[in-house]
């Protein structure tokens, strides 16, 4: 996995972190990541993130479950165990409704769960790096990331300018892997070289 830098800002109301954002994205630098106590208005659109297309995964995964009802029913009805009763028709529509609406409920529900979590990268044993202790707590936390042309003193000079109360440098490993937050994992451990006896 690549490691990175990082020069990760601390800020303790949501009134100076939200100006800051947008100063920080005027100078340049490249903002990895936002972490607030809780949803803060109008922030996605200050770090120019794009609308979620969640909602046409939703729509893809209920017409999904509707197709898959309404097929299945009428090859069941029709091709694979037709009956002829009291000169019912084959593909009785109406009768085919609640199926079809609890199926396509459960292929957008599901379907959109899963996707959110794929997206979110959030899954069991799934581990990836905290910032600050108190990101999600009480704190709202700004990582940016160091490119070659950003030094970090350059951009600690910049968010204590923006207001951040604590800054520090952090060097991480970029990216999620498979672990537990209550015992030290490493994804790759290098083998010991071989001894020639």
């Amino acid at each position: 996995m690549a490691v990175k830098k990082f020069v990760v800002g601390s800020f303790d109301d949501e009134a100076v972190l939200f100006p800051a954002v947008k100063k920080v994205r005027a100078a340049g630098y490249k903002i990895h990541d936002v972490y607030t106590p809780f949803p803060v208005h109008g922030l996605d659109h200050a770090l120019g993130l794009r609308e979620t297309s969640l909602h046409t995964a939703g729509f893809i995964y209920g017409i999904t479950g509707t197709t898959t009802a309404l097929s299945f029913m009428s090859w069941v009805f029709t091709t694979d165990w037709p009956m002829n009763i009291g000169g019912k028709p084959h593909f009785p529509l109406p009768a085919f409704i609640p199926i079809t609406f609890e199926l396509t409920v459960l292929f957008a529900a599901v379907g959109m769960v899963m996707t959110f979590m794929y997206l979110c990268q959030m899954a069991p044993f799934v581990k990836k790096h905290i910032f600050h202790p108190r990101q999600t707590d009480d704190l709202f936390v700004m990582a940016i990331e160091l490119t070659d042309k950003t030094p970090a003193t350059d951009v600690k000079a910049f968010l204590d300018s923006v207001g951040a109360k604590e800054i520090n440098e952090q060097t991480v490993e970029a990216g999620w892997w498979l672990g537990r937050f209550d015992r030290e994992d490493k994804l790759f451990i290098k083998p010991a070289p071989a001894v020639n006896a």
